[in-house]
């Protein structure tokens, strides 16, 4: 498996939301103690024998050094941590409250999200014909 010594983030780069907020955290301060795997172009069925492509696209999905599989707010969480700028911000959404508005957000952000990506994706159209 990709990255077992280091977290393993996997991503929809085929969507224009999603591979600009990657592209955001990959140019941190510690981005290289990830493992970024795009899962856009995988044809496959399953990202990992335990990792069902439908579901890894459906939520962002870390693989934690441990193994374990960590998903939504607590994969950003992960995440965050590895980058010094928002370790501040993981140490806090580790904590309740916080964890649990953190995971209201992000599941009001799943329902918002097929809005957005056309939205995206209408920009990025837009952005390349100018």
């Amino acid at each position: 498996m990709p990255g077992h010594d280091r977290p393993t983030a996997y991503y929809d780069g085929a969507c224009p939301l999603c591979a600009r907020e990657i592209d955001f955290y990959r140019r941190q301060k510690g981005a290289d103690q990830v493992c970024w795997v795009d899962i856009g172009d995988i044809a496959s069925a399953h990202v990992a024998p335990d990792l069902p492509r439908a579901e890894a696209l459906a939520r962002f999905t870390v693989r934690d050094v441990d193994g374990s599989l960590v998903s939504g707010s607590e994969a950003f969480v992960r995440i965050w941590m590895c980058l010094p700028r928002f370790r501040w911000l993981a140490k806090l959404f580790e904590v309740q409250p916080f964890a649990w508005l953190l995971g209201q957000a992000y599941r009001l952000f799943l329902e918002v999200r097929p809005r957005l990506q056309a939205l995206a994706a209408r920009v990025e159209t837009q952005g390349l014909r100018n």
